[in-house]
């Protein structure tokens, strides 16, 4: 009987293979936009990491046989090749460092380093970066499953993540929203190593459920986040928060709606049952965010059909012909004015469900009309949910989160 081991090379040197293919070139038309960033994230983010099991693995079917039959010799001549490919992502990965420092250089609104900023990780180390998957730290707490609205229902809690010494009052808040479409997704899965860092800064850091599509429908989603940032500002303190500066970051879905609500403070209509609380920011970090929701190539990029179809199906439930205002009336490109807050927009530049051109033209938009300070990223080679991991290329945007929400803080406050 013919040994199965050179199939077992054969098979993940095309798997691996296919993962760099991706991660270099990926494919930008659908249904493959999602295949690409399956297959290409983790040589995206992990590079030197997936080379090591590689390697290992490799040479644990090489001694066991897999170069007895050809197909051992090209799954391993396949994977012998694509290492140079994660040698690209890790200096693209390095790059990400100054395409973050540029973009803090050239925000319009007169941004600067405050004083006695210190660029130093505290929780964004080399080790965790070593690591990979980020784990909290014992210095950090999480206060767990908050009932922010009141009524019992499971997608409306918070969670608090504070450092466990911290001062009793005062430290400047963070409220992050997760992505996944609109449709999925958890308070306890994404932005994490930005939250470590931010925590073990002094920060009060809070994440968001809200509820979920197609159970919900549009604008239940951006509801939820409203009432959520209401709870924040009237309860943080309770919880060693400052009340009086708030920022708001998310990614994907969650990049929309965290720019959404940081674009429509006090927007009545959704705000019901709330409609006098104090739903504005101090800043907003969109991540990766889908910026307009009419899908309209004129206006945020060449989206393909999935997201109209996602969109109308499962989210508005409506036709974009038959609902367009309310289709734009969702979309943070066309909510900008020049009472915009200040905005740090972050994007990957082979982003394959988000095309980059939809955060590019966000940016613009915000720099023409805003009067705050706007900053924009273009990461290379990135890909979408960049930031799960505790990356190279993401330490360097999460360090420069920190310091672009600093130096807001210290406009704010004149410090």
């Amino acid at each position: 009987m013919t040994s199965p081991v050179p199939w077992v090379l054969f098979a993940l040197g095309l798997v691996g293979g296919a993962g760099s293919l991706s991660a270099v070139r990926p494919a930008r038309h659908e249904p493959l936009t999602v295949v690409s960033l399956v297959l290409g994230w983790l040589p995206s983010e992990a590079p030197v990491q997936l080379w090591v099991v590689e390697v290992v693995v490799t040479a644990a079917l090489v001694a066991a046989g897999a170069l007895d039959a050809w197909p051992g010799w090209v799954g391993l001549a396949v994977t012998v090749a694509s290492w140079p490919v994660l040698v690209v992502q890790l200096a693209a990965g390095r790059r990400a460092a100054g395409a973050v420092s540029s973009a803090l250089e050239d925000a319009t609104g007169g941004l600067a380093v405050p004083a006695g900023f210190d660029p130093t990780p505290r929780w964004n180390t080399l080790g965790h970066v070593a690591l990979a998957v980020p784990v909290r730290p014992r210095s950090l707490r999480r206060v767990r499953g908050i009932d922010y609205w009141g009524d019992g229902d499971r997608r409306h809690r918070l969670d608090v993540l504070a450092r466990r010494d911290g001062p009793p009052v005062g430290g400047p808040v963070l409220v992050y929203v997760h992505g996944g479409a609109w449709v999925f997704g958890d308070k306890r899965e994404q932005g994490l190593p930005l939250l470590y860092e931010l925590a073990e800064r002094g920060w009060v850091c809070v994440t968001v459920n809200y509820r979920l599509s197609p159970h919900a429908t549009w604008p239940d989603h951006v509801v939820d986040c409203k009432r959520a940032v209401a709870w924040v500002r009237q309860h943080i303190a309770d919880y060693g928060g400052d009340p009086s500066f708030v920022a708001i970051a998310g990614g994907s879905a969650g990049g929309h709606l965290c720019s959404l609500v940081a674009l429509t403070p006090g927007e009545r209509s959704w705000q019901p049952g709330f409609e006098d609380a104090d739903t504005s920011v101090d800043a907003c970090v969109p991540f990766y965010g889908v910026y307009d929701m009419t899908a309209d190539p004129e206006l945020a990029g060449a989206y393909g059909p999935g997201l109209r179809g996602l969109l109308e199906r499962r989210v508005f439930k409506a036709s974009l012909e038959g609902d367009r205002r309310r289709f734009e009336e969702a979309s943070p490109i066309c909510r900008v004015t020049e009472a915009a807050p200040p905005h740090f927009v972050l994007h990957g530049t082979h982003d394959t469900l988000v095309p980059v051109v939809v955060a590019r033209r966000f940016a613009e938009r915000l720099r023409e009309r805003s009067r705050a300070p706007v900053a924009y990223a273009e990461l290379p080679y990135a890909q979408h949910a960049f930031d799960l991991l505790a990356s190279i290329r993401c330490r360097s945007a999460v360090l420069g989160v920190v310091q672009f929400l600093e130096s807001v803080r210290a406009r704010a406050t004149g410090t």
